[in-house]
């Protein structure tokens, strides 16, 4: 029996586009363990952002399944699944999606308050992440307010407000110049680290791939 803390098993996940079917992903197979520092890397279009979305539990596979734990992801039903997105892993993406009405704690702490955690200890644990990140003094800045990077290393701090086990990162770099970018990188990689928290990144840049542990290659939905 798999010790891995996430498997992917056989997924396939195909869209229709009109009378079309476009067959993103095939028959991809793979284990995470736990600490593992995982790179997605290929092309545009490989499949990457696709089979990272089937392993949080973002979207569903036409066909294979994602094994967490050795549970089925998809046979959860959707409270539980929602719950594990939730308080298990965290997402930050290359668009950062902040809310822009919120501030960069309460963005930060949202996924807390969803947990239900409470309001005081959501707070402090936000401040705490904030000043981890670096963007302590900037704790009620809105988004519009702070630059790419700021807003990304605020999307990060938010990924982890929960102690998720799994931290997803897709393209985590790609709206940003390279300065930024390489800071995002340098501190997703630290935390990564200090927490031996299990990472999986999708990428196209080979400098991101190599800060990686492991690189798996995806070429037209298939690993490589």
């Amino acid at each position: 029996m798999s010790d891995a803390i996430l498997s992917a098993c056989g997924l396939h996940k195909s869209y229709d586009l009109g009378r079309r079917k476009v067959e993103v992903l095939h028959g991809v197979s793979l284990d995470i363990a736990v600490g593992d520092f995982l790179s997605l890397q290929g092309a545009s279009g490989a499949g990457k952002s696709t089979l990272l979305h089937l392993l949080g539990g973002l979207d569903e596979p036409s066909a294979g399944e994602v094994l967490a734990d050795g549970q089925p992801v998809f046979g959860m039903g959707t409270a539980r699944l929602a719950k594990w997105r939730n308080r298990e892993v965290g997402f930050v993406f290359q668009s950062y999606h902040l809310l822009p009405e919120f501030d960069a704690l309460e963005n930060v702490t949202l996924p807390a308050r969803m947990a239900h955690t409470g309001a005081a200890a959501a707070v402090e644990r936000g401040r705490e992440l904030l000043d981890r990140v670096g963007l302590a003094k900037r704790a009620h800045h809105l988004p519009t307010e702070l630059s790419g990077g700021e807003q990304q290393r605020v999307a990060l701090a938010r990924a982890l407000i929960n102690r998720p086990r799994i931290l997803f990162a897709d393209e985590p770099t790609g709206n940003l110049d390279s300065k930024s970018g390489g800071g995002v990188l340098d501190l997703l990689c630290e935390l990564q680290r200090e927490a031996k928290l299990t990472t999986v990144i999708a990428t196209h840049d080979d400098r991101v791939a190599a800060r990686a542990h492991k690189t798996v290659r995806l070429v037209d939905g298939r690993i490589a």
